[in-house]
């Protein structure tokens, strides 16, 4: 199962995004904790998308996701930002910054790429299911992208 949808860049996408990725998952047979991991990295990565990037120049960003086997990797692709994206050590007292750092906890690997113009960043995540794998697919985003 995967899955890619374009989305305006607006902060009401976030809603859009992870009610899709809810759904997907849900009909996939995956644990409702997996489910609610991966909604909350696809949320932070968009967010982050969102608050410090420039959309694609369609003026949209890109959410995607992949199942595969026992893993979930969802990306959200952007038109770039003036900084790398990193996970932040704020202090107790800080207002933001610890997206990055949800990410890096909850997410087994994340990274970015970076494509021309366009900057994905990218996760993946435990996803089980009690039903084996989705059509043996094993390509992830990262390759296909």
């Amino acid at each position: 199962m995967s899955s890619v949808v374009l989305l305006p860049y607006a902060p009401s996408s976030v809603a859009v995004a992870r009610q899709r990725l809810s759904t997907d998952l849900r009909d996939c047979g995956v644990f409702s904790a997996a489910i609610d991991d991966a909604v909350l990295v696809v949320s932070e990565l968009l967010s982050n998308a969102l608050r410090h990037a420039h959309p694609l120049p369609s003026g949209m960003v890109r959410v995607a996701w992949l199942r595969n086997e026992d893993h979930i990797e969802v990306a959200v692709s952007d038109g770039g930002a003036a900084t790398e994206p990193r996970a932040g050590r704020p202090t107790l007292s800080s207002l933001g910054g610890r997206g990055l750092g949800i990410v890096e906890y909850v997410a087994e690997s994340w990274g970015v790429r970076h494509e021309g113009d366009t900057t994905t960043v990218w996760a993946i995540l435990p996803a089980p299911h009690g039903t084996g794998s989705v059509n043996g697919q094993v390509a992830t985003l990262r390759e296909a992208g």
